[in-house]
C-alpha cells in the first residue's frame, strides 16, 4: 500500500526544492557581483598604476635632457657625445612657440581675403 502525502507534506517537500534552487540562484548572484566588484576595482587600479608609470617616465626623461643640455651647457658637443655613447635624448625639451598677436594676425589675414557669399540659401 502506497503512503500518500498530506498536502502540508508536499508543500513542505517542494518548499525544501525551491529553497536549494534559491540559494543556488543566491549563489550565483554574490559571485557574479564578486567578479564585477574586482573587475572595477582593479580597472581603477590599472588607470593608477598607468599614471604612476607614466608619471615616473617622464620624470626620469625630464632629468635625461636636463644632463644632456648639462654636458652641452659645460662644453660637449652633440657629436662628441654621440662618439662617447650619449646620443640626444630621446625626449628633447620643446622649445615652446610664442603665440602671434591676435590683434595684427587676425585684420592682416582677414584683409587679404574676399568675403564668402553665403551659399545656403536656396534658389528656386
Amino acid at each position: 500500500m502506497a503512503k500518500h502525502l498530506s498536502p502540508d507534506d508536499a508543500a513542505a517537500r517542494a518548499k525544501a526544492l525551491q529553497d536549494d534552487r534559491l540559494n543556488a540562484i543566491r549563489t550565483i548572484a554574490i559571485a557574479r557581483q564578486a567578479v564585477a566588484d574586482v573587475r572595477e576595482q582593479t580597472t581603477r587600479e590599472l588607470t593608477e598604476l598607468q599614471a604612476t608609470i607614466t608619471q615616473r617616465i617622464g620624470d626620469a626623461e625630464r632629468d635625461d635632457v636636463r644632463a644632456y643640455n648639462a654636458a652641452v651647457s659645460a662644453g660637449w658637443t652633440p657629436d662628441e657625445l654621440r662618439k662617447i655613447g650619449f646620443g640626444e635624448p630621446d625626449k628633447k625639451a620643446r622649445v615652446r612657440r610664442r603665440a602671434a598677436r591676435r590683434g595684427t594676425a587676425d585684420t592682416a589675414a582677414g584683409a587679404d581675403r574676399p568675403e564668402r557669399a553665403d551659399t545656403s540659401a536656396v534658389v528656386a
